[in-house]
């Protein structure tokens, strides 16, 4: 199957979660042998306009950002590309329509990856509302931001929630670093809300805890700033960034995962860490669909403030430590990949029969 991806900014561009999220299925379903193009603004070097990198063949629309450029190009684009489907993301929005336009004349399905940055999930312009009308089917990770696509004009029964994943194999193989007894993994930003951790920490002096931080960014320095102001410093470890295979050991030896951040479209390090057989708990947030993976769980909690945070955490001495949760195995890489897929080839087979 040839599956073209449409987003103007891609993680080679920016680090943020929705262009890692789409490189991380394109290069998954290449590796399945599938043909995989990504059209997009260029960031490669050179004056060439096809890059192939990582088994994914990359596309040129333009040069620069430009939204109205991208979208005016788009449709000659992914015409001369031939995919089977097209795949596009709603950043820019009208990218969206364009990409239905090419679709319709070359009878092919689309696609939508509904992106729904912070601050935007109650936006009702009639470009957010064109884009969420336009595809064939709108793909959300969460049922959090299902609600913002049908608030934005998508039929309900177009909506498909497919989560993000982790790599539950790797996990069950993987040793166990106990350098943590306590674990926080983010990317340190505005939306971190970090201090909610130290705050409960800070009222566990009492008890003998190790914690350690992931991540980096710029909030790090005022974390590490409070956490020397409450006086916890000796016992909280601020590691930076590792990548996924990094943490899972200090995941493995850990007991509890504290999610805390104010927007999550879906909260992938508490999966994994879940996954890792930590005690989650999550203080509940409106933009965050973290909630959602500890809801139906009995070893995890909700709370609302770091008081709770801190119950939940000496409540979670009464949980048996465990390495490896297979409740969570149905997030496996391989697993969610086959539903990309598997929805792929029903709108292919129902796209026939028009």
């Amino acid at each position: 199957m040839h599956v073209a991806f449409v987003t103007m900014t891609t993680a080679h561009h920016v680090d943020h979660w929705y262009a890692r999220r789409t490189r991380a299925v394109a290069e998954r379903l290449a590796s399945r042998g599938h043909e995989v193009s990504v059209v997009c603004t260029q960031w490669w070097g050179g004056d060439h306009a096809a890059f192939d990198f990582d088994g994914v063949s990359y596309r040129r629309v333009t040069t620069d950002r430009s939204p109205s450029t991208f979208v005016a190009k788009l449709p000659f684009v992914l015409n001369g590309v031939r995919p089977e489907v097209i795949h596009v993301a709603t950043d820019p929005a009208l990218a969206v329509p364009a990409a239905k336009a090419a679709g319709r004349l070359r009878r092919v399905p689309v696609v939508a990856e509904w992106w729904d940055p912070p601050g935007r999930g109650t936006e009702r312009s009639w470009r957010r509302h064109w884009a969420a009308r336009s595809p064939n089917t709108l793909l959300v990770p969460s049922e959090t931001v299902a609600t913002t696509a049908r608030e934005c004009g998508a039929a309900a029964d177009a909506v498909k929630v497919l989560p993000d994943s982790v790599d539950v194999a790797g996990i069950r193989d993987a040793p166990v670093d106990d350098r943590a007894d306590l674990v926080y993994a983010r990317r340190l930003d505005e939306h971190a809300n970090v201090e909610e951790f130290l705050l409960a920490l800070a009222e566990l002096r009492g008890w003998e805890w190790r914690a350690a931080i992931i991540g980096d960014g710029p909030a790090r320095a005022d974390a590490e700033r409070m956490a020397s102001d409450l006086r916890i410093d000796d016992r909280v470890e601020f590691l930076g960034d590792l990548a996924p295979a990094e943490q899972v050991p200090i995941l493995k030896g850990a007991h509890v995962f504290a999610q805390t951040a104010t927007w999550e479209p879906f909260a992938t390090d508490l999966l994994r860490a879940l996954a890792c057989g930590c005690v989650g708990v999550v203080e509940y947030q409106a933009d965050s669909a973290a909630h959602e993976l500890v809801e139906a769980d009995p070893r995890s909690s909700l709370v609302t403030s770091p008081q709770e945070l801190a119950e939940e955490i000496v409540a979670a001495t009464e949980t048996e430590r465990w390495t490896v949760n297979e409740d969570y195995a149905a997030y496996d890489h391989d697993a969610v990949l086959d539903r990309y897929v598997d929805r792929y080839r029903e709108l292919v087979t129902d796209y026939g029969l028009f």
